[in-house]
């Protein structure tokens, strides 16, 4: 059995009081599950595809070559939760396409995702499937699928003014998966995690935006391999996206 009070007052390996009530009790010890669980994964040592996007590549090399993030900065509980509820979601709108006639195929027959590998194992990518026939929708197949779940307002964003715009990030991934998956089109999910609202996008493959994405990848495998920083996105340590960055004080501090 848990022993959830130590001889410090604090709940077993919680760190909270021991006047905290059950529910706290019970969420610190699964986030305490979940980090730990992420804290015992192997590091990633390539870059993947949903990352080519960031637009800053001082960070891009930061990750490639798992330097650690600032102090307080890592994923928490939370987060983690954020991140496995949204692959449940993506497992549940694969079931609702199916059911609705689309064939879609999000595994091999080795039961692995399909992806690509490339530059020796060092940039690599997973895309969440592949449609490859349904209902005539107004929509050539195959399409590379894509699936988001996202909050009340960038769901909206999205919707708005779409994924080039809205999110650019996926937009990137979307690119670098039809180049080197070679489909000429992708649609993208997005799922409103409150209301369980869907959108749908069909985005056409870009290839001079595809070559560039490519090139960006090239440049930060070599500047981690070369043990090189590459220049940071902004001039001073208020940019936005800087103020936000999991390796602000490391970047800005000196701490190269």
């Amino acid at each position: 059995m848990i022993d959830l009070n130590s001889g410090s007052g604090l709940v077993y390996g919680c760190g909270l009081p021991a006047a905290a009530t059950p529910a706290q009790r019970i969420n610190a010890l699964i986030d305490q599950a979940l980090v730990e669980q992420t804290r015992r994964q192997s590091p990633r040592d390539y870059l993947g595809g949903s990352r080519i996007g960031e637009p800053c590549k001082r960070k891009l090399v930061y990750e490639l070559t798992n330097t650690p993030v600032d102090e307080g900065k890592g994923f928490g509980g939370q987060t983690l939760r954020i991140f496995d509820a949204g692959h449940q979601f993506e497992a549940l709108v694969v079931r609702w396409l199916r059911k609705s006639g689309f064939d879609l195929r999000d595994r091999g027959q080795d039961g692995r995702q399909f992806g690509f590998s490339i530059a020796g194992g060092r940039i690599r990518g997973h895309i969440d499937g592949v449609i490859v026939a349904g209902p005539d929708v107004g929509i050539a197949w195959p399409a590379l699928w894509e699936h988001k779940t996202l909050n009340a307002k960038s769901w909206t964003d999205l919707v708005k003014r779409g994924v080039q715009l809205s999110r650019p990030v996926y937009y990137a991934q979307l690119q670098i998966y039809m180049a080197y998956m070679e489909i000429g089109s992708a649609l993208l999910t997005a799922l409103h995690k409150d209301s369980q609202a869907l959108h749908h996008e069909v985005v056409p493959f870009d290839a001079a935006a595809a070559q560039a994405l490519s090139d960006k990848a090239v440049e930060i495998v070599r500047a981690a391999q070369d043990g090189e920083l590459l220049p940071r996105i902004a001039q001073n340590a208020d940019f936005y996206l800087c103020r936000w960055c999991a390796y602000a004080q490391r970047c800005w501090g000196g701490e190269a």
